[in-house]
């Protein structure tokens, strides 16, 4: 089966109102920029979005807050570099916030792709992150429960990708972007090349196809940090 598709807006057409939505990247390593724009463009309303912040300046996830498509954000650092969008809206009642421990949140999604309903951690035991949540003890020690996380789409950013949807990243792109196309039901990749089946080494391959269900082909993908230096700021395409 041949998984690419001829466009951005092609790649993200299905994504509609309501959607949970995983994004990939660790501040902007590994973020589909590309990919968001193009959603911002297609334009659903209240989304929840997963990821690891809440987006810098004026780009990629920052822009997808500032143009009010997300209801609600499912991350552990809400104030990294350039928060302003995700402060302003938050401190006005406009956008909700489930801040979950960096660990905790790459194991919620993990257990999400291999079908583990909870697991126990001692992270958060004693804090107001544990209110609410099944404590249990082990060896005589706290756990918290948490439950996984699944998502109706994800969008990730890989290096080399193939028709059928095999999948490798660049350094430290890899981040959470394997495990959220693990924890998905649709998985869109951007990939700074599509090569012919056959041309990535099995053992190099990080994503299996299996896991994803459309590829787009990004040439030279743009950083979020460069964008932001430049003071970008991103205005939707739709009319």
């Amino acid at each position: 089966m041949n998984k690419v598709v001829d466009s951005l807006q092609s790649a993200v057409s299905e994504i509609g109102d309501g959607a949970t939505i995983m994004i990939g990247g660790f501040g902007g390593s590994g973020a589909p920029i590309e990919l968001i724009h193009a959603l911002i463009d297609h334009g659903p309303k209240d989304l929840t979005v997963i990821n690891n912040n809440a987006g810098n300046g004026h780009v990629g996830l920052a822009a997808l807050i500032e143009q009010g498509m997300v209801a609600k954000i499912i991350c552990s650092f809400p104030r990294s570099a350039d928060p302003v969008v995700f402060t302003d809206l938050y401190l006005a009642g406009k956008i909700e916030l489930e801040l979950v421990p960096q660990g905790t949140l790459a194991e919620r999604i993990r257990a999400g792709g291999a079908g583990i309903p909870a697991f126990y951690t001692p992270t958060s035991v004693g804090t107001e992150l544990a209110d609410g949540k099944p404590i249990a003890q082990f060896d005589g020690r706290s756990y918290v429960q948490e439950r996984w996380l699944k998502a109706d789409f994800a969008i990730i950013k890989a290096d080399l990708g193939d028709a059928e949807g095999n999948l490798t990243y660049r350094m430290a792109a890899r981040n959470f972007n394997p495990l959220m196309a693990m924890a998905a039901q649709t998985t869109v990749a951007q990939v700074s090349l599509v090569v012919p089946v056959g041309d990535i080494d099995p053992e190099h391959v990080v994503t299996s196809g299996i896991f994803v269900d459309r590829i787009v082909e990004v040439a030279n993908p743009v950083q979020e940090e460069t964008l932001n230096r430049q003071g970008a700021k991103y205005s939707a395409a739709r009319s």
